[in-house]
């Protein structure tokens, strides 16, 4: 049984590594493109695994702080890349300014809808409709 030890734990071990090489995306490898990494492993199991292990598997990637540009408390912001706000009152001022656009869109979306609802009484009123309600 013990002289199976070694070989079992290669097997397992290459298993593992061809299966991270697999699932790790593409441009996550280190030092060399996944698909030469996936030879690597397949054609050398114990040194190309432990290579995998040592020198190509992907390092974690950690989540930005908000000094880097993410903005927590909204996981769409977490994205690499995205630009966090630093100046509060830029984005008071911003704010105000799309509260303001906001108003003025629905003033006009309900000034259109009564200018319409009174052409419409106009018309049943020239149609000779005794009670346009």
């Amino acid at each position: 049984m013990i002289r199976f030890l070694p070989g079992l734990v290669i097997l397992v071990l290459w298993i593992y590594c061809l299966v991270d090489v697999i699932t790790s995306r593409d441009g996550e490898a280190r030092h060399l493109g996944k698909t030469v990494w996936i030879f690597i492993v397949l054609l050398f199991p114990l040194i190309g695994s432990l290579a995998w292990l040592i020198l190509g598997r992907p390092t974690e990637v950690r989540p930005l702080t908000r000094g880097e540009g993410a903005a927590p408390s909204f996981p769409e912001y977490e994205r690499r890349g995205r630009f966090a706000a630093a100046d509060p009152e830029k984005d008071e001022e911003f704010l105000r300014q799309v509260r303001e656009r906001a108003e003025q869109q629905r003033k006009a979306y309900e000034a259109k809808q009564r200018a319409e609802r009174e052409a419409q009484e106009r018309k049943k009123a020239e149609d000779g409709d005794p009670d346009p309600a």
